[in-house]
């Protein structure tokens, strides 16, 4: 199933049902007392949090929810039954927004529910309106209309450590390999399109698609994949030491983090010199230096084919997200 993390639906709560004139009957009256019963309230809409990054791909064909409407009363001053709640389950990260009103909300937590549109309240039947001065009321009032808008949903993704970089700079490739996470992987730009997760013993590692110069304005993938960046703990900003100019390849993605805003800027960035065997351990520990005293971060070494350089990396990175 493809990775979805903007959906565009409809929504709307369940009407009251009405409320309904009755009379009591017996066996000496055609008509006794008042007895008709107020109408069942009309279900909510109800967003429901859940861990299943997949969960907004659900919307991608089906865009129309509807509450179920309250039941009208019924004699004998029984009750409607209450419509049933409508539920939008949307992963934990995901941002709300009502296009008719514009208010926002968000979901930051697994089983957390919010209430968009409350179903109307049932109306009331005519033994409401029952007093010592009016034995016989045929009033009675109908439920209340339903309530609904468009809703736009944006995942943001929320992980602990997202790898950013170039595209090609080894991020999928270094994911796969901490994390099995088998995400796709090509010597051509914007392999991946969407970002890709993996498990780091109980932490979530997010690859970010690759930003390129222009992003923070929309080129390339553009502000579709940034927003994601906001949600992430720790950036690793992966620089490839085949790369002609590192320095030049690492502030072409790190201005782009500082036109986007948002914060972004001010999060805990540690740069990651990837495929380092492709250059010569000299050549690596200069760029290692240089990078350092360019950029004044911390910066790491890796290559997914030395087995003890990925050891040392992951061990590094265990101890990093430990103290987060």
């Amino acid at each position: 199933m493809a990775f979805v993390d903007e959906a565009r639906i409809y929504a709307e709560s369940g009407k009251g049902g009405d409320g309904v004139i009755r009379w009591l009957r017996t066996k000496e009256t055609a008509r006794g007392g008042p007895s008709g019963g107020d109408g069942g309230k009309g279900g909510d809409v109800v967003l429901v949090g859940v861990r299943d990054l997949a969960a907004l791909a659900h919307y991608r064909y089906e865009k129309k929810f509807h509450a179920e409407n309250g039941e009208a009363g019924k004699g004998e001053l029984k009750h409607g039954k209450n419509g049933e709640d409508v539920l939008l389950k949307v992963p934990v990260g995901t941002l709300v927004c009502i296009k008719e009103t514009g208010d926002e909300y968000e979901i930051t937590k697994e089983d957390e529910r919010i209430v968009l549109f409350r179903g109307g309240y049932g109306g009331l039947g005519n033994a409401r309106f029952k007093s010592s001065t009016h034995q016989n009321p045929f009033e009675r009032t109908v439920g209340k209309e339903c309530k609904g808008g468009n809703i736009e949903l944006t995942l943001k993704i929320i992980a602990d450590a997202g790898f950013i970089g170039l595209p090609n700079a080894g991020k999928s490739s270094l994911l796969n390999a901490l994390t099995r996470a088998k995400s796709k992987v090509g010597d051509y730009p914007f392999t991946t399109l969407a970002p890709n997760l993996g498990d780091f013993y109980g932490r979530i590692l997010a690859d970010i698609p690759g930003l390129i110069e222009g992003a923070s304005s929309g080129r390339g993938l553009g502000i579709k994949f940034l927003k994601h960046v906001e949600r992430t703990g720790i950036l690793l900003h992966l620089v490839s030491a085949d790369t002609d100019d590192p320095i030049k390849a690492y502030g072409e993605v790190h201005k782009e983090i500082e036109s986007f805003g948002h914060g972004l800027v001010n999060k805990r960035e540690i740069i990651v010199l990837s495929k380092t065997d492709l250059v010569t351990s000299e050549e690596r520990e200069e760029r290692v230096k240089s990078l350092a005293k360019e950029t004044g971060r911390e910066v790491l070494s890796v290559s997914i084919e030395e087995p003890q350089s990925l050891k040392i990396f992951s061990d590094h990175l265990t101890k990093i997200l430990s103290k987060e």
